[in-house]
């Protein structure tokens, strides 16, 4: 259904006019540019720029003519959204998104105190606005590397393009969707739930080498680009999907031993903060935790799930990690499977539990209740694709980047996108 035109509103103090012949800029995204959502819950979204920018509606038609740091704010009235800015008249309400677009590539996007390289855009959904930076994706990429595989060195570079390559491979198949189960707006979040996003502020000379070296690579499997997963260090071995995901297994996510050749006890990995960890949880913590989530991933009766008393791993997987645990309680039996029992095992500060490469050491109290219990375990994260501290061992080992990839995601190719 067209959109209803309306009236332009008069001159905002300081905001300019813009011609009505200025012929419109296109509104629909390049092939090669990516949605990322910034913001999925918000009441409202303040945006400025670093340089002269425009608002435009969702038809196109510019609202709002912006100065340098100049801020305004997009509230959402139903379907609706406006602009306003402190001492200027507002925008009418209009039906749509509201694109933010800045003016040159020398001006930068600002939210939520971040710059952003392309467009912001504000979509309305029937309680809350969502924002979006739509950017194409090697810009993208940018923001991304550097936050995912850290601060490297010379030495490590075939990591950090590893890395660039696997992120890159992931949004392809992500963009490819059109949307996301949460969202149609975006194609993936700016957070750990997809890749972690930081914007201008987060880009780095040795990550922009890393993304320009290896423009427009993805990793292939039978000619076709791959969802890629990684995760910061698998502890000696990665995972395959089944073991940890509701899941089908992948050919080229197979199982991977991180031992190094000739070694019996180093791993490429093993030079990763959190290559061994230890984690104790007390009867009360324990208590919290299954209270607080363990609904999210089994059925709990009405009143709650009762105290702990005892936990025990159930099965492991071919790549050791806990396949189920079992939690019993005074009010019942539960089991976990995969990562949902990471999602559980929260600490105080609501960390999920680094892996399920673990082992229990149940501590009873006089009275035979469980007082404690100490988790040790290896590996941080889901432990599928990608070893990234394994990635900087095997550049560090001298491993190109081509044979880092062909390790953690065997039976695949590098090669340009689709």
């Amino acid at each position: 259904m067209p959109v209803q035109r309306v009236e332009r509103p008069p001159d905002r103090s300081g905001a300019q006019e813009i011609p009505r012949d200025e012929p419109p800029r296109p509104r629909t995204e390049s092939p090669g540019d990516v949605r990322i959502g910034l913001a999925t819950a918000a009441q409202e979204a303040s945006l400025s720029a670093t340089g002269g920018w425009r608002l435009f509606d969702g038809r196109n038609s510019v609202l709002v003519r912006g100065r340098a740091g100049e801020e305004w704010t997009v509230e959402r009235r139903g379907r609706q959204l406006r602009a306003s800015r402190h001492g200027a008249s507002p925008t009418p309400w209009v039906d749509g998104p509201i694109t933010m677009r800045p003016d040159g590539d020398e001006s930068f996007g600002n939210f939520a105190g971040r710059r952003y390289r392309g467009v912001m855009r504000v979509v309305p959904t029937d309680t809350s606005v969502v924002v979006v930076n739509v950017l194409p994706i090697e810009q993208y990429l940018r923001g991304v590397v550097p936050l995912e595989i850290g601060l490297r060195a010379p030495a490590e570079q075939a990591a950090a393009e590893a890395q660039a390559i696997a992120a890159r491979s992931y949004s392809w198949v992500h963009m490819a969707q059109g949307g996301t189960a949460r969202n149609a707006a975006y194609d993936m979040l700016a957070s750990v739930a997809d890749q972690v996003y930081g914007g201008v502020d987060a880009e780095r000379p040795f990550s922009d080498a890393a993304v320009r070296e290896t423009n427009g690579l993805v990793i292939k499997y039978n000619g076709r680009t791959v969802d890629a997963p990684y995760h910061s260090s698998c502890g000696g071995e990665t995972a395959s999907p089944e073991e940890v995901w509701r899941a089908a297994a992948q050919p080229y996510l197979k199982r991977v031993s991180d031992k190094i050749p000739g070694s019996a006890t180093r791993f490429y990995c093993d030079i990763a903060p959190r290559f061994a960890w230890t984690r104790a949880f007390s009867g009360d913590e324990l208590d919290a935790a299954v209270r607080t989530y363990l609904r999210t991933f089994v059925t709990v009766p009405e009143g709650g799930p009762g105290h702990v008393q005892a936990i025990s791993i159930e099965t492991r997987t071919p790549s050791g990690r806990v396949g189920q645990l079992v939690i019993t309680t005074d009010r019942g039996t539960y089991t976990l499977r995969g990562n949902d029992i990471r999602s559980v095992l929260r600490g105080p500060g609501s960390e999920m539990l680094n892996s399920t490469y673990f082992s229990l050491e149940p501590e009873k109290g006089r009275d035979g209740s469980l007082a404690r219990v100490v988790v040790r375990g290896n590996g941080y994260g889901h432990g599928i694709g990608m070893c990234q501290w394994g990635a900087i061992g095997r550049a560090r080992a001298g491993q190109s980047v081509r044979a880092i990839l062909a390790t953690y995601y065997p039976g695949t190719t590098v090669g340009p996108a689709n």
